[in-house]
């Protein structure tokens, strides 16, 4: 397959992207190209890979954002939202979990997401749409996971990085909280740290990488992680967290992001592609030769294509999104092209934004299976009807 005449997000290059199985073969010049390979020719868009999410929580994409005030750190969010929204929380967790788990992988999938890197209990979705990301040693937090302090010095996955919320408050308690989680990793492992609202420069070395995850911290404590003064001495990444404290579409959390200013254009993009994938040990992230085909093309509403264009995507622009190689969704307008190769394939059609996308799968039948459970559950698209091609 050949993605011709397709502009790079990051340097505004025109170029052909040549893909062979699951990778990328060659990146050449844009020009019009002819031989036996499927040739898709594209006007006005841009490509980027396919978005890394560092923070997810595949199985809490069916409830709304929960809690109404401020909070002063995640515990006391944590107990307010299981007292004062108990029936709610309820009857979202009656939906079978492997049902909630697939609409999370969805909910980013139609944004453009191709990794997601789940906190929590190991999953094994065998045939996912997307990559899962699940070679971490996972602890939720000092607060809620039970003996910590022995998990996290298990030498038996001292090889593992340890994926933890930390200092997710705004008082001395998320402080503090961080300062035990260096102190008491013995074993000097590789430390990623979620949230980090209360870290300071001091603190962010001690940390391979730091997730951000702005929105969801603005919902809880109405202030974010200080990444402008943490970025000089971590790795900084990109997560959404769930639906409990942000919206659905990733491209919501990534606009407010950038206009906090705390990165700049390129370290937010690469916070979403190549420094994850650098972090994560994962061969995406880039649109290179010998890389994985995970690849996202997007048509910009501005005329002409706008160097800040990457960041004024929403779900209902994306054109066409491959990962591992396959195609995962693409616009209506494309389907005279692409029928041919997706020969015995499962699409959905939905309705979203002002477009229309074919989505690989039967959303019909998981949204129906979800409303069987969770008669009011909400879903950003219309589901239009199902088709094998």
């Amino acid at each position: 397959m050949v993605l011709q005449n397709v502009r790079l997000a990051d340097s505004g290059q025109l170029v052909n992207v040549r893909l062979t199985g699951a990778k990328i073969a060659a990146i050449s010049p844009a020009q019009l190209e002819t031989d036996d390979n499927l040739q898709l020719y594209f006007d006005d868009c841009i490509i980027f890979p396919g978005l890394i999410n560092s923070h997810e929580h595949l199985d809490f994409n069916l409830f709304p954002q929960l809690g109404n005030r401020i909070y002063n750190n995640y515990t006391e969010w944590g107990a307010y939202i299981h007292k004062e929204f108990k029936a709610e929380i309820a009857a979202i967790l009656q939906v079978p979990q492997h049902l909630r788990v697939l609409w999370g992988i969805y909910k980013n999938l139609v944004c453009g997401v191709t990794t997601v890197v789940n906190h929590g209990e190991v999953l094994r979705v065998d045939n996912a749409l997307i990559n899962i990301i699940e070679n971490t040693h996972d602890l939720h937090s000092a607060a809620f996971e039970k003996r910590w302090k022995l998990k996290l010095n298990n030498p038996l996955k001292r090889k593992l990085p340890v994926v933890i919320h930390t200092g997710e408050g705004t008082d001395e308690i998320a402080f503090k909280e961080i300062d035990s989680l260096i102190k008491w990793n013995k074993l000097g492992r590789d430390l990623i740290g979620i949230h980090a609202v209360a870290m300071t420069p001091a603190q962010a070395p001690f940390f391979k990488a730091i997730v951000w995850c702005p929105q969801s911290n603005y919902y809880l404590l109405n202030k974010t992680a200080a990444i402008q003064k943490l970025k000089p001495f971590s790795n900084i990444l990109f997560g959404t967290d769930s639906t409990l404290t942000g919206s659905w579409n990733i491209w919501d959390h990534i606009s407010m992001a950038r206009n906090t200013g705390m990165l700049n254009n390129i370290e937010l993009y690469e916070a979403l592609n190549k420094t994850a994938a650098r972090v994560w040990h994962t061969n995406n992230g880039e649109i290179a030769a010998g890389k994985a085909a995970d690849l996202v093309i997007v048509k910009p509403a501005s005329k002409p294509v706008d160097p800040n264009a990457f960041y004024a995507t929403q779900p209902a622009d994306i054109q066409l999104i491959i990962h591992n190689g396959n195609i995962r969704l693409f616009d209506q307008q494309l389907l005279p092209k692409l029928v041919a190769k997706l020969k015995g394939k499962q699409f959905s059609l939905i309705h979203l934004g002002e477009s229309y996308k074919y989505v690989e799968g039967n959303l019909g039948a998981l949204t129906n299976d979800i409303q069987s459970y969770l008669p009011d559950a909400a879903f950003p698209f219309t589901f239009i009807q199902q088709q094998i091609f």
